[in-house]
Formats: C-alpha cells, sequence, structure tokens
C-alpha cells in the first residue's frame, strides 16, 4: 500500500480515472497526478465523452444488480446527483423481436422484479396503452411491444458529470496534466531481484518527459493495450454506433422527462439535451472490433484508434453510422416516435468501449510488477453507470495490496475473441471496423 505522500500516476481522466482521484484524494492521498492526452476535459477519447448514459440496475447476476444500487445512490450524492436525472426506464422487445432478445427482457425483469428495493417500482408493459401511459409522448403503433417501466432508473449526463468531477478533484488539490505534456508513450520499469519481476516506476510523455512514481494505475481502457500489451489478450475493444436528431426548442420542450427507453432488438434512447436540444439514439447489437495483428510476443492485439486518426491505411469513419444500424434505429423511431423517423441524423460517430469476454471488469495488479502498476479496464459497455463508486475498488485494492474479488482479477489469455456475439443483451453478430470503412467508400463512390 502506498502511503498518502507518495506519488500516484492516474492514467487517463475517463469516467474510471476520475472516479479512482476522486475516492483516493477523499480517502486522504495528497500526491495524485492524472495525465490525459486530449486537450481539455472532459476528454474526447474517453467513451463518456457524450451527452448522456444509462443508469440502472437490471443484470442477470445480482453481484452486478447490487453494485449499480449502490451506484445509484452515489449519483443521488451532492456531488454527483447534479448530473443524474431517474426519468424511468423503458425495457421491451419488439413484435419481430429474435427469441434471444425476449428471454433476455424475462431475465431483466426477473432480476428487477424479485428484488426488494424495486417490488414497488416496477411496471408490466403489456399493451399500447400501458406503455402510453409509461410515455406519455409516444405515438407510434408499438407493433407487438411487451415489457416493463422501471422507475428507479434513468441516465447521466456523462460529460457534465466528468466535468464536474474534474473539477472537483481539481479544487481539492489533484493535479492534471493534459495535452502532449499528458499523453503517456511508455511505462518505465526497474528491474528486481526477484524472477521475472520488474517494478512500474513512472511514465514517459509524448512531450519527453520522464515523470517517476511509486504507483501508476491506468485507466486508459482498451487503450491500455498500447502501454501493456498482455492487457490486450483478454480486453478487446469494441464499438458501437451513435446517432442524434437535432431538434427544435418546441420538439425538445415536448419530449421532456421521456423516460430512457431500451427495445432490445433495436436500440434506446433518451430525452433530449435541455441545452444543444440532441436527442440520442443507440442501435444495440453485437458491436464492432478493430483487430490489429502484430509479430510482437501478443499475436492480436485488439486496441482502438482515436477518432481522428487512421485505421491501418483506411481513414476512421466520421459522421457515419453502418446502414444496418442506421435502418434499425429508423424502425425504432417508427414504432414509438414516427414524426422523428425520417429526420436526418446529425452526429453519428462509433463509441468505443472495452470488451471482455464475461462482461467482468478488469480491476487488479499487473503481475510480477510488486504492486506498483494497476489495471482497471473492461467496462463491457456498462461501466459508466458505477462511476460515483468505482474509485473505491481502486483504493480497496490498494489498501488490501491484492484483488479478493475473482471476478475483477487481472485475466490469462483467452483465445476466443469474438466473445461479443454470445453477451445475452447482445443481438446480432460482431463485425470488424475494417468492413465498415469499406461499406462507407461503396455508398459515396454510388454517390458520385
Amino acid at each position: 500500500m502506498p502511503h498518502k505522500d507518495q506519488p500516484i500516476f492516474i492514467l487517463g481522466a475517463g469516467a474510471w480515472g476520475l472516479s479512482t482521484a476522486f475516492h483516493l484524494n477523499k480517502a486522504g492521498y495528497q500526491n495524485i497526478t492524472v495525465f490525459e492526452a486530449a486537450e481539455s476535459i472532459p476528454s474526447q477519447y474517453s467513451a463518456g465523452y457524450d451527452l448522456n448514459k444509462i443508469v440502472r440496475a437490471e443484470y442477470e447476476d445480482s453481484f452486478y444488480t447490487d453494485l449499480a444500487l449502490e451506484a445509484i445512490r452515489g449519483w443521488k450524492t451532492p456531488e454527483f446527483g447534479p448530473y443524474y436525472h431517474q426519468t424511468g426506464y423503458i425495457v421491451a422487445t419488439s413484435g419481430k423481436a429474435p427469441q434471444k432478445a425476449k428471454d433476455h427482457l424475462e431475465k431483466a425483469l426477473h432480476s428487477v422484479s424479485s428484488h426488494p428495493t424495486f417490488a414497488s417500482q416496477i411496471t408490466p408493459l403489456k399493451t399500447d396503452a400501458g406503455f402510453r401511459d409509461a410515455a406519455w409522448q409516444f405515438s407510434g403503433p408499438l407493433t407487438g411491444f411487451a415489457g416493463y417501466m422501471n422507475r428507479l432508473a434513468g441516465y447521466a449526463h456523462s460529460s457534465d458529470a466528468m466535468y464536474g468531477i474534474w473539477k472537483l478533484c481539481a479544487a481539492r488539490g489533484v493535479k492534471f496534466i493534459t495535452g502532449s505534456a499528458g499523453k503517456v508513450i511508455e511505462l518505465t520499469y526497474a528491474e528486481t531481484r526477484g524472477p521475472n519481476t520488474r517494478r512500474c516506476t513512472g511514465i514517459r510523455t509524448a512531450d519527453g518527459q520522464h515523470h517517476q512514481a511509486v504507483t501508476v494505475i491506468c485507466a486508459l481502457g482498451a487503450y491500455a493495450a498500447s502501454l501493456i500489451p498482455a492487457v490486450g489478450n483478454s480486453v478487446v475493444a469494441r464499438c458501437w454506433s451513435v446517432a442524434h436528431v437535432q431538434l427544435n426548442k418546441t420538439e425538445s420542450d415536448y419530449l421532456r422527462g421521456l423516460p430512457v427507453t431500451n427495445v432490445h432488438d433495436l436500440g434506446f434512447f433518451f430525452e433530449p439535451d435541455p441545452e444543444t436540444r440532441l436527442f440520442k439514439l443507440c442501435p444495440l447489437g453485437a458491436g464492432y472490433t478493430n483487430t490489429i495483428t502484430t509479430k510482437a510476443a501478443v499475436p492480436s492485439l485488439y486496441r482502438l484508434t482515436p477518432p481522428d486518426a487512421a485505421i491501418g491505411s483506411l481513414p476512421a469513419p466520421q459522421d457515419f453510422i453502418p446502414a444496418d444500424d442506421e435502418r434499425k434505429l429508423r424502425r425504432l423511431l417508427q414504432e414509438t416516435l414516427p414524426w422523428l423517423a425520417n429526420r436526418p441524423f446529425v452526429d453519428q460517430k462509433l463509441c468505443w468501449f472495452a470488451d471482455t469476454a464475461d462482461s467482468d471488469y478488469v480491476i487488479d495488479f499487473v503481475p510480477q510488477t510488486l504492486n506498483s502498476l494497476v489495471v482497471v479496464s473492461g467496462d463491457s459497455g456498462h461501466g459508466f453507470k458505477m462511476m460515483p463508486v468505482f474509485g473505491k475498488w481502486v483504493l480497496n485494492l490498494l489498501e488490501a495490496g491484492q484483488q479478493d474479488e475473482a471476478r475483477w482479477k487481472w485475466r490469462q489469455d483467452i483465445e476466443k475473441k469474438d466473445w461479443g456475439d454470445e453477451v445475452s443483451w447482445r443481438i446480432g453478430a460482431s463485425k470488424e471496423v475494417s468492413d465498415l470503412i469499406k461499406e462507407k467508400r461503396r455508398l459515396e463512390q454510388a454517390r458520385l
């Protein structure tokens, strides 16, 4: 366990890095520095660089249900409360949903309806009238829709939450270094007398500086594989599409208070952001990966590329989502809010996450580093909601000196890399980002 005045580095000012800084500082650690490659916070490289994220406790595993309930309590504290909106959460399947989607909905409903905390908060939705009672703005046919309403759920404004916790941490003495001076390009080590062990002693940044620390916490998600290649054995960079509809003030006001709506075979949406009047939608599926094959010790390194960079010899797609995803979102709107179904999508993009085979997080010391190097990764698309409490788990790890929660331990090599298709709430098959780029090129050529 580091002494409270010894230097601790946190790499990455995303939701988990900021949460870690918040909890370490709250526990009395006085020498914390956060390094972030983006010029400002919220970081454009964070999965939380977004309008909003769902905050809910539906899990097939009660372990995560209880943690999510703890996080919801955290969202209601003075530090995090300004960014939380308990609008309620509609979960459904359409009449054309595959059996996998229906099965997951039943498991999700069971996970909350059988939990004492939710006893009075769940309303089954079996008819059009039931759905319209839960969301009076729905004017579409809702063909074959079935599901439930959970009032103990909603969303958090993700970018605002990261900005707010950054300001709070900075005011309490946490140091932040951003831009090229905050971009970590290498971890530095000192060899030890033990067999196959070495201590992480610090970092080198893109501006050529070497910084020394006693403890380094790598909170870079899937980017961690760029600094610690072995992470790529068990964490895959995966992305999903995001799109928005630009509303005017009257339209935005009309949809104010709309519950978060998640139709498992189509996608989900949120009430409009009151400041930008953007209405965010995300299609559901198994996601997309960017596989980079290397000749290094790790045969296949899965990592993501910054939004403005090229992927191999191909340009990264900008303001683009795959045609299949667009069709899902158009159908989602036709069934619920048909007056929006043909509106243009703006600010289309791919949002990246760090994914694990079992959707469990990785919160552990890197082996053979004498507890000097920690990796937190594997949010698996359900990590942002834990922001109010996540840093407490990192604090517990540092003070215990070992990870006692088996499911969060460091992972060994996992040979199967296409596990995204098997996750219960993901419908369809995962694809490669390179295929999406080729698809975009074909669309552009067809317009010429």
